[in-house]
């Protein structure tokens, strides 16, 4: 399996025709998926070192959260940690609002938005410090991840980034584990493809820097994820 490049086969969750209860089931499996194999620890390691950093942090943007489960881990991780944070959530998908708003209803620190990124209100940019964005950028062409890099870089937010390490391993392990145990054809397409689609370190790096930034980090999380922070 030659893995040098990201491949640019879309998703079918990119795509706009899934029916609702097959999106669901989807992000029902994705939440099971990322408790098992690493998914909100990466995101959890990335907001641990963020707070460990001395800065004011009241407000989180979660780009393209899905079914909202990461916003669910980071809320019980800030209300332990006592960091008293309010989350936004956008996704494009109404499918995934109504989701969401059902998944985490108990939940009252936290607004979710129908959306593209780039049309946020400036006066909800200004309570923004950190921009979340987890098995996101995978989803976007280099360019567009750039453009959305920039875009927190202007707005003076920090980056708080974690997706899939491109590897043969990995591919092969999903690949096999979504085979047997899935029931969603969204899952055994895309899950494997998101590999496929995913990063080499320097690639990170690459896309941080024409950004902008000059202090960042990229680390590598089990099982086969890098996290991506970006200050400044």
């Amino acid at each position: 399996m030659p893995l040098k490049y990201r491949s640019n086969d879309k998703e079918y969750l990119d795509g706009d025709s899934i029916a609702t209860a097959d999106l669901f089931r989807n992000l029902v499996e994705l939440d099971i998926i990322n408790k098992r194999l690493g998914g909100y620890k990466a995101s959890l390691k990335g907001l641990t070192t963020i707070l460990g950093m001395g800065k004011a942090i009241r407000n989180v943007l979660d780009i393209g959260f899905g079914g909202g489960d990461s916003i669910k881990q980071l809320s019980r991780f800030s209300e332990k940690r006592n960091a008293n944070l309010s989350f936004y959530g956008l996704d494009l998908k109404q499918d995934c609002v109504d989701y969401a708003e059902q998944n985490l209803v108990a939940l009252t620190n936290k607004q979710l938005i129908c959306d593209d990124y780039r049309n946020i209100s400036s006066e909800l940019l200004k309570k923004i410090d950190v921009i979340h964005c987890s098995l996101f950028l995978h989803h976007l062409t280099d360019a567009e991840i750039v453009s959305l890099f920039k875009f927190g870089k202007a707005h003076n937010c920090i980056i708080l980034a974690n997706d899939l390490h491109r590897n043969w391993l990995a591919y092969y392990s999903i690949k096999v584990l979504t085979a047997l145990f899935s029931k969603s054809y969204l899952v055994k397409n895309d899950a494997p493809l998101s590999v496929k689609r995913g990063f080499r370190k320097s690639e990170l790096i690459a896309v941080v820097q024409q950004a902008g930034f000059t202090k960042y980090s990229v680390t590598w999380s089990w099982a086969f994820r890098y996290i991506v922070i970006a200050t400044e």
